[in-house]
Parts: C-alpha cells; sequence; structure tokens
C-alpha cells in the first residue's frame, strides 16, 4: 500500500504522520546527494546541456511519481484530500502552494530594484496569513465543504452566491496561473535552450502530471516535496554569496554591512563621469524616439528605406558576409506595420527615459521612499505618492491572501479546526524562511553587479550574459552605449523576472547550482499552478455543473470532468502565457487585489455579521470585483491596449493598478451592509450555520 493511504485503513492519525516524516526525510536526504552528484558531474565535464536537462526532469519524475502513487476517483480524496493531511505537512504544501513563482522568480527582482519598496510584498504576505489564521481558517475547517463557493452557497442560501464567487474564483486563480505558467516557460527556456514559448508547452506537461490524476490529494504530497526542494535552492545561492563576500555561512548576519557597501557604491556609480555620459546619451534617445512617435508610419517608412538601402550598398561593396547578413538581420527584425513600430518605439523609449536617470531608474536601496519630504514641491509629491503606493499595496496583499481560493481551500483538508490553525503557523513559518531571507538576497546580488560588472570591460564579460541575450535580449542585454569599451550601470538592462536565476552564474558556482535554483523556481511555479488549476476545475465541476446544473451527478462523473476542464485551463492559460501580458509580480499582485476585492468582505461579513444576507453578499463581491476591474484595465497599460482604452491614463490618487483593493474592498464592506439593510434578512438555517461556525472559536477563546 502506498505511504499516503487513508488513515482508517493504516492506523491513527499520529502513525500516518510518522510514516510520512520517514518518507519525506528520505526525500530530502536524496535531493542533498542530488545536488552533490550534479556538482561531481559537472567536475567530470558533463556537458551543461544534459545537467539542465537532468535537473528539469528528475524533480518532476519524482513529482509526477508521487501524483501516481496519490491517483484517486473518489470526490472527498479529489477535492479536499480526504480531510486527513496533518498540521505539519498541510503548513508545508500551503507554503508550497504560497511561494509562487512570484516569490522565488520575482520577489528578490523586484526588491533588486526598488529597495525598500519591495518590501510591501514581504510585509504585506506575510501579515496576511495572520488574518487568516484568526478571521477564516478555522471557520472554514468547522464548515467542512470542498470549495470557497460553498461556503458562499450555504451561508448565504442560494446559488447566486455561489455562481458569483465560483466566477470570481476562476478570474483570480486564472490571472494568477497564467504568471506561474509564464515562469515555467522562462526556467525551462533556459535550461534546455527552448524559446520561452515553447517552454511553457513543455513546462504545462510537468503541471498536469501533479494534479491531473489526483487532485487535492496528489497536489498536496507533491507540494510537500516541492516545499522542500524550492527551499533548499533557494537557499544555497544566497549562504554561497554569503561566504563568498564575508566568509561567514550566515547571510542575515551581515545584512546590514553588505547593505551600506551597496549604499557607497551607489555614490561612486551616480557621480562617475562615464554613466553621467551614459545618461546623456540615453536622455538624447529618449528625444528621438519623441520624435519618431509625432509621426510614426514616415519615421517607420524613412527607417525601412535607409535599412534598404545600407544592405543594397554593403553588397554593391562585396562588403564582409558578416556585415551584410547583420545588416539584413536588422531590415528583418523592423515593426512589420505602424502600431508595432508605436507600441515598439514607446517601450524603448520608457526604458531609455528610466535609464537617463541617477542608477538607472532605481532609487537608493536603504532610501525608505522615492522623492524627499524636505524637498521641493515636486520631490514632496513623489514622496507622499511612493509612501500611498507602498501601505496601499501592503493592504491589498494582506487582505487578497485572506480571499485567495486555493489557499482558503486548504483550511478543508487539515482533520479539525485546530489542526487548520497550526497548519497556518507552520505555513509562516516556512514561509518566513524565504521572505526574510529575499531581502538579504537582493543586496548581496546588488553588490555583486556593481562589483563584477558594472566597470568591466565588455569582451571580458561572463559568457552567461551572451547566454541570455541570445535567448532573449529583452530579459538582458549589455549595450556600449558611449561606446568606451566598459559597461556602465546605465548600458545593462536586466529583467527582474530573472534576477534569482542568474544568481548562481553570476556569483560565479558551478553549473550544477545555477540548475538546482532552476528547479527550485520550477518547483515554486508548478505547486502553485498546480493549486490554481484545481481550483479553476472545481468551481466550473463542482459549484456550477454539481450544485447547480447537474446535482445528482455522480462522484466519479464530476471527477472525470474536473479533470478535463483542468486540462483545458491550463492550455489556455498557457496560451496567454506564451504572450507574457505583463510581467510575473504584476499579474500575481492583480489576482491578490482581484481576491480580496471579491472574496474578504463577503467570508469576513458571512462569519461575523448575522445579518448579511445573500443580496448583501452578491451585490459586494460584484461591486469589489467590477471596481478592481474597471481600475486595472483604464490604469495599465497592457490592458488599456487589449481593451481598446483611449481615455487618458490618470490614477486615482497616483495609486497603481495593483492597488485597486484599496477603493474596491471598502466598496465591498459598504454594499453588503446597505443592500442586506434593505432586504429581508437570512433564514434560521444561515443563522444556525453561523452559530456552529463559531461555538469553537468561543470555547478555545
Amino acid at each position: 500500500m502506498s505511504v499516503f493511504e487513508s488513515t482508517d485503513r493504516r492506523g491513527s492519525q499520529a502513525a500516518f504522520s510518522r510514516r510520512l516524516l520517514k518518507f519525506y526525510g528520505a526525500l530530502t536526504l536524496a535531493f542533498l546527494l542530488f545536488i552533490a552528484a550534479m556538482v561531481q558531474a559537472e567536475r567530470m565535464r558533463l556537458p551543461k546541456a544534459w545537467i539542465g536537462l537532468i535537473c528539469l526532469l528528475l524533480p518532476v519524475l519524482v513529482y509526477a511519481g508521487i501524483g501516481i502513487m496519490s491517483r484517486t476517483s473518489d470526490a472527498d480524496e479529489y477535492y479536499v484530500a480526504g480531510r486527513r493531511v496533518p498540521a505539519f505537512f498541510n503548513g508545508m504544501a500551503t507554503a508550497a502552494d504560497w511561494m509562487s513563482a512570484a516569490s522565488f522568480v520575482g520577489l528578490v527582482g523586484t526588491v533588486y530594484v526598488s529597495g525598500y519598496g519591495g518590501l510591501a510584498y514581504v510585509m504585506g504576505w506575510t501579515g496576511g496569513f495572520c488574518l487568516v489564521a484568526l478571521l477564516i481558517a478555522p471557520y472554514l475547517n468547522r464548515f467542512g465543504q470542498y470549495t470557497i463557493p460553498d461556503f458562499l452557497g450555504a451561508r448565504f442560501e442560494g446559488h447566486l452566491p455561489r455562481l458569483v464567487g465560483a466566477g470570481a474564483a476562476v478570474l483570480c486563480s486564472f490571472t494568477y496561473v497564467v504568471a506561474q505558467l509564464y515562469a515555467v516557460g522562462l526556467i525551462t527556456s533556459r535550461l534546455t535552450g527552448l524559446s520561452v514559448e515553447v517552454g511553457v508547452l513543455v513546462g504545462l506537461g510537468g503541471v498536469l502530471m501533479c494534479s491531473f490524476l489526483g487532485g487535492m490529494r496528489a497536489i498536496t504530497w507533491t507540494q510537500v516535496a516541492q516545499c522542500i526542494v524550492l527551499l533548499i535552492a533557494f537557499m544555497l545561492p544566497v549562504v554561497w554569496l554569503s561566504i563568498k563576500q564575508t566568509g561567514i555561512p550566515l547571510p542575515h548576519l551581515v545584512f546590514g554591512s553588505q547593505l551600506q557597501k551597496v549604499s557607497e557604491r551607489e555614490h561612486q556609480i551616480r557621480d562617475d563621469p562615464r554613466e553621467q555620459e551614459v545618461r546623456a546619451l540615453l536622455r538624447q534617445q529618449v528625444l528621438d524616439y519623441d520624435a519618431k512617435l509625432r509621426d510614426v508610419p514616415r519615421a517607420l517608412s524613412a527607417e525601412r528605406a535607409a535599412a534598404q538601402a545600407l544592405v543594397v550598398r554593403l553588397e554593391a561593396s562585396n562588403a564582409a558576409l558578416a556585415s551584410i547578413q547583420g545588416a539584413n538581420r536588422a531590415l528583418n527584425r523592423m515593426p512589420r506595420d505602424a502600431d508595432e513600430a508605436r507600441r515598439l518605439w514607446t517601450a524603448a523609449r520608457e526604458s531609455a527615459e528610466l535609464r537617463s536617470q541617477p542608477l538607472a531608474g532605481m532609487p537608493p536601496h536603504a532610501q525608505a521612499y522615492r522623492g524627499d519630504p524636505d524637498g521641493n514641491a515636486s520631490e514632496r509629491a513623489e514622496f507622499q505618492s511612493d509612501r500611498r503606493n507602498f501601505l496601499a499595496l501592503i493592504f491589498c496583499l494582506m487582505l487578497g491572501t485572506a480571499g485567495l481560493p486555493h489557499i482558503l481551500t486548504r483550511c478543508y483538508t487539515t482533520p479539525s479546526a485546530r489542526a487548520a490553525r497550526e497548519s497556518v503557523a507552520w505555513s509562516l513559518v516556512f514561509i518566513s524562511v524565504l521572505y526574510l531571507t529575499v531581502p538579504v538576497l537582493a543586496v548581496l546580488i546588488k553588490l555583486e553587479v556593481f562589483n563584477t560588472l558594472v566597470g568591466a570591460p565588455l569582451d571580458k564579460l561572463p559568457a552567461w550574459i551572451g547566454a541570455w541575450s541570445k535567448l532573449n535580449p529583452g530579459l538582458l542585454s549589455a549595450v556600449d552605449i558611449n561606446g568606451d569599451g566598459v559597461l556602465q550601470l546605465g548600458e545593462l538592462q536586466i529583467d527582474s523576472d530573472i534576477f534569482m536565476l542568474i544568481t548562481p552564474e553570476l556569483a560565479g558556482m558551478p553549473y550544477a547550482v545555477s540548475g538546482i535554483v532552476a528547479a527550485g523556481g520550477l518547483a515554486a511555479a508548478l505547486s502553485t499552478a498546480d493549486g490554481l488549476l484545481l481550483t479553476i476545475a472545481s468551481a466550473v465541476t463542482h459549484d456550477y455543473y454539481h450544485r447547480v446544473a447537474a446535482p445528482r451527478a455522480s462522484a466519479q462523473r464530476r471527477v472525470a470532468l474536473s479533470k478535463l476542464v483542468l486540462l483545458a485551463a491550463a492550455l489556455i492559460a498557457a496560451n496567454l502565457a506564451a504572450l507574457k501580458p505583463a510581467n510575473i509580480l504584476f499579474l500575481v499582485s492583480a489576482a491578490f487585489s482581484l481576491a480580496a476585492s471579491a472574496f474578504f468582505p463577503a467570508l469576513v461579513m458571512g462569519i461575523f455579521w448575522k445579518r448579511a444576507n445573500k443580496w448583501g453578499a452578491s451585490a459586494g463581491m460584484l461591486a469589489g470585483l467590477g471596481l478592481a476591474s474597471y481600475y486595472m484595465v483604464v490604469t495599465h497599460p497592457w490592458l488599456r491596449g487589449v481593451f481598446g482604452v483611449q481615455t487618458p491614463l490618470q490614477l486615482w490618487w497616483d495609486l497603481q493598478p495593483v492597488a485597486a483593493g484599496v477603493f474596491a474592498v471598502p466598496l465591498g464592506f459598504a454594499v453588503i451592509v446597505v443592500v442586506s439593510l434593505l432586504t429581508p434578512p437570512p433564514g434560521a438555517q444561515a443563522l444556525a450555520l453561523v452559530d456552529r461556525l463559531r461555538l469553537p472559536a468561543r470555547r478555545v477563546g
């Protein structure tokens, strides 16, 4: 029998926990030996391509094996893992579900670029788990169904709240899963050399192998393994960098001294005459792009004619073949039409404008907010705006954490309300290991970039820079703008989504460590993608098909249909991820704002205010979700293009699109209160449910 067999067939819950400890303890030891074996294989000159493939495939095969061992067609096992996951392991699974590609891949780059401002993600995401433990987790466990729309349908007495909740769950989860699949493609492409688009589809197979056969049961036990992999993979380069720079293997102890060194280098770079020369040339590029954008068709026609004339001239003069081929490539890369030219030139202009500022547009790392509270009017306004966005983002991430359906579903998988609360505590323990290390790693990476790349001759840059540039110049490029043959900070472009992936090579570690870090990022993306896809499938097949359309459908039929929906959702999300609609962190943050706006007011009011009824809850969810979606559509550049928004872009109180929940959550609460008071009160069954949910909380208190 499998180690994951139900406890009623294999003994007590304590014995079940001991079996799991032995299994995952052995798995941890095996992964550490695997790392050592890969490093040794590299020393024995195993090709890097083989190392990358092994680091990609072997962990995925282990996850797939666990998924196959956990396969099931039982509805209780498929949707909530049989409600028997011990608190410790449920905490690990929740942490892996939580520490998505945004945390593993995107967050380090965001803190690198934003400095202090990036800490809003750390505080918001960790603080949100306190809300889950205090306000939601034990009550949902006591309710004891399958999904969040299940709770909404029972508490608010009807299909309308259930269907609104199911629709919101699909929207939030789909936005989130697109980011995870893009990260899967990014990692897969780096290890295999495939394009990012193909990497998305290849990585999709790993997602489906982990979740397709066993639902929540398979996802839970694969996520425990993925938690182990991603934490070890994340900590390895941090410790290595700390030893390299300071000789101390405890990176948190050297954070202050390394941050001071970063500040000193920032002053040197800001005052460097060659950096100032690069910034002046970039400002000239901004003016050139402004001229092109004033008449795009004319400018494009002139550039194409000049490129064609260059090809003809080189061919007529029998120039070197490499020169002719380069000119032809430049001609072929030109925009196909005026719309594409406008999009590309606008993006290039924004990039040049950002890099024309001191420190390539990055604020000093130790500075709390951009601007100056004691400066001129413009600096004071910038300071106030940055501070508002910092606090607003924390607000949205905290409440979004307490509203994300794929996280809250974890409250159903433990055997008791007490275990649900303990599970959240264990989640925070594992999450803190990563989140308290992210700011340290960002500082160590920035110091490494400033000391080893900035000021280095371009012809002696490490080979990995060329490899990333070849993969996609938009991810990493180093261009000699001022022609001095030396790399300046303003001449270096690194996408924030790849900082974690380039850390091993930046630090001079063996390529095998790069493979292990990529395997950790893949584990983070796969674990979250699995949970999100199951949430989407459950919303369609359980909350709509079973609860509304076909209540008499058998459990086997529902599970089979759920697998088909999961497959369809994965394919649609993968195709959208291949287009990279926005960076990973924006997509994830947007999902949090949407979840906070749709679910947090309804869940909290449903538990703690008996007068809330189905009309108030439904209207509140629709109002919150509608306002958040509207604000994102009219303020985010990519969404404005998708929906053809032509009105001038205007932020409300200078708040960025990801902070849409600041407006939508209060509206959701207000609408629930007003509509509930204007309509009939809930029935006796709903009131009895609230009493039943809250009774254990009063006893514990």
